[in-house]
């Protein structure tokens, strides 16, 4: 979990674009984040084990 001064520190602007920060909106992790759906890989598993991520089902074969 991030802290305060992390998240406050990831927002603002870069001084150089590839500089950016992006967090997991439930989280604010930053490491195994997916930009598709603006969550980390543990908040998205989460959400698509529960059912509430439309669209989007475990898979099995």
């Amino acid at each position: 979990m991030a802290t305060e001064n992390q998240r406050a520190k990831s927002r603002k602007k870069p001084k150089f674009s590839t500089r950016k920060v992006r967090r997991c909106w439930r989280c604010g992790r930053s490491r195994g984040y997916m930009r598709d759906f603006d969550l980390c890989r543990i908040c998205f598993r989460e959400l698509a084990n529960r059912g509430e991520m439309p669209g989007v089902k475990k898979s099995s074969w």
